[in-house]
């Protein structure tokens, strides 16, 4: 008589499981890249870039990011909006919006994690599911505001107080 093999199911279950695993993971992180010359109304010239990563956490209610950036002067803000790549639009959540960096800085601007009660602006009272959304749109981008505090403002890398890189989120 033939006996079953017992562990092929186990096997089965497994392989299925891990399989099911990467799709999960790839839909809960975005980034962006920064540049000046994706600023809108008009691209800026700088050295400064800089990179944002977002990661959903397991539970779906938070949403942990580490903004890096690179060659920046005077940084002073950086934020997520809403908008589409060639618009300006309401600030949503603040990711740096500490003690200034004065002079040119690289490395980690900000990290940390918000969940829906840190939403501002268009977004107060909305879920991370409806950023979430805004995201996949094309909706959302981040910048990095520089000043140098001098008048007059956006006199050059290091004082563009609007914003001196930006990225949408994808």
């Amino acid at each position: 008589m033939h006996k079953p093999n017992r562990t092929l199911l186990p096997l089965a279950v497994a392989a299925f499981a891990f399989a099911a695993v990467p799709a999960q993971a790839a839909e809960a992180t975005f980034t962006a890249e920064l540049t000046g010359s994706a600023v809108v109304p008009e691209p800026i010239r700088t050295p400064a870039s800089g990179q944002l990563e977002l990661t959903l956490s397991a539970d779906g209610q938070s949403i942990s990011y580490v903004l890096t950036v690179k060659d920046i002067e005077n940084a002073t803000e950086g934020d997520i909006h809403l908008g589409p790549p060639v618009a300006n639009g309401p600030l949503v959540v603040k990711l740096f919006h500490s003690s200034p960096k004065k002079g040119k800085f690289s490395g980690v601007l900000a990290q940390g994690k918000f969940d829906a009660s840190d939403f501002a602006g268009a977004m107060t009272g909305a879920s991370i599911n409806d950023l979430l959304e805004e995201i996949r749109a094309g909706n959302a981008y981040v910048n990095v505001h520089t000043s140098d505090g001098m008048d007059p403002p956006n006199s050059g890398p290091g004082d563009y107080r609007l914003g001196e890189i930006r990225g949408q989120i994808k």
